[in-house]
């Protein structure tokens, strides 16, 4: 990895991490697409799943007042169950696959509250979502919007959203960086510097983002959510269609 390469990167890290501490997530789509791009499959989503742990981590911990640990630990449930599920199918990913994964996932945030009623705060609602969001984390690297369906629709405001999302990242990540462990032993001396490197950035990033969270309203958090996530798929999506054919 080139000097030139390492600092696009690193400046890639800082801008992700400030979208995700508004948002709670997209930050980590536009990573791995980053990523994606200069790293085999299960490298780039193991070496993402480092970074949002710092991300998440430091998201999680500035929110820490907030977060609802009663709907998290029945979504730690579902994610340790969708691993289990995963490792015995000895499941590995490809590119196309984890692009149209991806690039389908914001059809979740348009659906009319009234066909889902899903609610993170039910605990039959979060296991499903741990299961879910988790399962799919582990799979094509990010769940954002899978995970961001059950929160949206709940009673909660952004604080506790934001919270109780970074922590269910933080150990969905831990899991991820786990389960591709054997992919990360293709990185060189000078990458694993560029990960320990990305870190502050990644802590720096999810600062200005939360500092930005304070300053929005409930319905525009909401709102830009849905339109950000979107933008973002249809990259996502295009993509995988263009791999498809052999683009």
């Amino acid at each position: 990895m080139t000097l030139l390469v390492s600092a696009a990167l690193i400046v890639a890290v800082f801008l992700t991490s400030t979208l995700s501490g508004v948002f709670g997530m997209a930050g980590g789509l536009v990573l791995l697409a980053i990523l994606l791009a200069v790293l085999p499959v299960g490298t780039a989503i193991a070496v993402q799943g480092m970074i949002q742990i710092i991300a998440n981590g430091s998201r999680a911990w500035f929110s820490r007042h907030h977060i609802n640990w009663r709907s998290l630990g029945f979504i730690i449930m579902g994610l340790m169950t969708a691993a289990l599920l995963l490792y015995l199918l000895r499941y590995t990913p490809d590119l196309m696959t984890v692009y149209i994964a991806i690039g389908m996932m914001p059809i979740l945030v348009w659906i009319p509250r009234s066909w889902l009623q899903l609610d993170a705060n039910k605990p039959h609602h979060a296991f499903v979502c741990g299961m879910l969001g988790g399962g799919l984390n582990l799979a094509v690297g990010v769940s954002g919007p899978t995970v961001d369906v059950f929160f949206i629709r709940t009673d909660m405001d952004r604080r506790a959203i934001i919270a109780t999302k970074s922590a269910t990242q933080v150990i969905s990540h831990l899991s991820k960086v786990l389960f591709y462990w054997q992919a990360t032993m293709v990185l060189s001396g000078s990458e694993w510097i560029w990960v320990a490197v990305a870190g502050p950035f990644a802590i720096a990033g999810t600062s200005l983002g939360h500092w930005i969270l304070q300053r929005l309203t409930d319905a525009n958090f909401k709102r830009w959510t849905r339109w950000v996530v979107t933008a973002i798929g249809i990259f996502y999506l295009s993509r995988g269609i263009a791999l498809a054919f052999g683009a």
